[in-house]
């Protein structure tokens, strides 16, 4: 494995963080924080504050106070607001670029992705006039109509996670505002810097106060959010642990809940798969941004032949990565995000040693010349990896690419369900009857087939199945439009 060194400005920031509130950054009232820095050099970049009861209260309250004349400001003016921020983000996406792979870690090709996403879900959402209408119907009974529309419901609630903190919480406040609703995010307190920048840019872009809202913190502020009376609904991103009870607690006060969970996210590789297309494919979803991914690709199924063939080629692969600074040109992978979740991702290494795994790349221990601090887990590869192992069943989270032989599409099908999780699957092959028999079976809700990442672009949903999603309604797409609306059914007789 290659090592990538570019050299980095130095310097700390002590600046505290703030909350947005009503229209204005304001500080929290919490006196503890914890550190944000910078993952490759261990650089401290600011303090997020853990935010108090009263300043969750603070924010659902601006945001109820702004529902009412946000929610009659007709759809196409909300939508001229987004269709401004669009604007704004395009122009500044390559500084958010930067910004963003210095708060998270990735390489600035990965963030530029990232942003690009986030900027086509705002898009997307900006063709909410279209996207609202309603239907009609003359004459359901004599001289009666029935027509259906869809209203906003007031103030909803975002929890995002650290692996995506720009994209993901454009995955749901773009839409809930231009439905006519008002939104608290609450980001990850592990990289909020860079989305800070594009609430400031929601702001130049036209966005009233307290339509969108930010409070810092961690669990206790995120319970304060979910439980609040006046909030409607919640839309989460996390571990499927945490979104089981978010699911739990909110729906039982009567809330909407999209929960998106944990992920063990199955490739299969039949015989007659195109080694070349489906080796980049599979390097590109395990490795890229250290593994931090919901959609990274952990089990590689090979069928038959296939198994010693893509064994060899992603081995090749993984020794193959520049492991460094995000910031550099030539990087492929970046450091994990914390110095604790390296921590974790080596302990899972460690497990499936011990349950029997055979370790064919180690990448425990790795380090990058000149960045000592750095959070460093280089690309590994598992053999011989087993559903009932930690390793085969648990979602790691990181660098790690798990290998195992079967004989058949069947036993390929029997594997993938004999894990709790059902976010992501993919097949490499180039028949179109095992592609189509494996589509009618996976029984998983995002599908790829000779795609490595199966990514649902903004106009279509994004979200699992089984222990990787709870809710009814997903994120993105018409999915989300009907998420943060209701549906009216008006009969008329006149």
């Amino acid at each position: 494995m290659e090592q990538s060194t570019p050299s980095v400005s130095a310097g700390t920031s002590d600046a505290p963080i703030r909350n947005f509130i009503g229209g204005e950054w304001v500080p929290a009232s919490a006196t503890d924080a914890l550190e944000i820095t910078d993952p490759g050099t261990g650089e401290v970049l600011g303090h997020v504050p853990l935010s108090r009861t009263g300043d969750a209260d603070a924010a659902v309250q601006a945001a109820a106070d702004a529902w009412p004349a946000w929610r009659a400001t007709p759809p196409v003016e909300r939508a001229r607001v987004l269709f401004r921020l669009k604007g704004l983000l395009e122009e500044k996406k390559h500084e958010l670029a930067r910004d963003l792979s210095r708060e998270h870690g990735k390489n600035v090709k990965e963030t530029l992705g990232e942003i690009q996403r986030g900027i086509e879900n705002v898009e997307h959402a900006c063709g909410i006039p279209t996207l609202m209408m309603g239907d009609t119907l003359e004459d359901v009974a004599s001289g009666i109509d029935c027509e259906t529309v869809r209203q906003p419901l007031g103030v909803f609630v975002g929890i995002t996670p650290y692996n995506f903190p720009v994209m993901i919480p454009l995955w749901f406040w773009p839409y809930a505002v231009a439905t006519g609703n008002t939104f608290v995010l609450k980001p990850s307190e592990q990289d909020p810097l860079t989305h800070q920048k594009i609430v400031d840019l929601a702001v130049e872009a036209g966005l009233p106060p307290g339509v969108l809202n930010v409070v810092h913190g961690d669990k206790d502020v995120t319970t304060s959010l979910i439980q609040h009376p006046l909030v409607k609904g919640v839309s989460f991103v996390g571990s499927s642990a945490i979104a089981r009870i978010i699911y739990q607690t909110a729906g039982a006060a009567g809330k909407r809940v999209q929960a998106l969970g944990g992920a063990k996210n199955h490739m299969i590789v039949l015989p007659d798969a195109d080694l070349d297309l489906t080796t980049e494919a599979i390097v590109g979803s395990v490795y890229g941004s250290a593994g931090q991914r919901c959609l990274a690709g952990t089990q590689i199924v090979g069928i038959g032949e296939a198994y010693e063939r893509i064994k060899d080629r992603v081995t090749a692969g993984a020794r193959s990565l520049k492991v460094g600074y995000g910031l550099a040109e030539d990087t492929f992978m970046g450091p994990v995000i914390s110095g604790s979740h390296r921590d974790r991702v080596v302990d899972f290494i460690d497990a499936g040693e011990r349950e029997g795994a055979r370790v064919l790349v180690d990448g425990r221990g790795f380090t990058v010349d000149g960045y000592p601090h750095g959070h460093w887990v280089g690309p590994t590869v598992l053999d011989e990896v087993d559903p009932a192992m930690s390793v085969g069943r648990e979602e790691i989270f990181g660098p790690v690419a798990g290998l195992t032989a079967v004989g058949s599409l069947d036993e390929a099908v029997d594997l993938m369900h004999r894990v709790e999780y059902g976010n992501a699957t993919s097949i490499f092959t180039t028949s179109g009857r095992a592609a189509r028999e494996f589509r009618y079976r996976a029984g998983i809700n995002m599908m790829g087939i000779n795609i490595g990442v199966a990514a649902p672009m903004a106009f279509f949903p994004f979200g699992g199945s089984r222990a990787s999603f709870f809710g009814d309604l997903r994120a993105q797409g018409r999915d989300g439009v009907a998420f943060y609306t209701d549906q009216r059914v008006v009969i008329s007789r006149w």
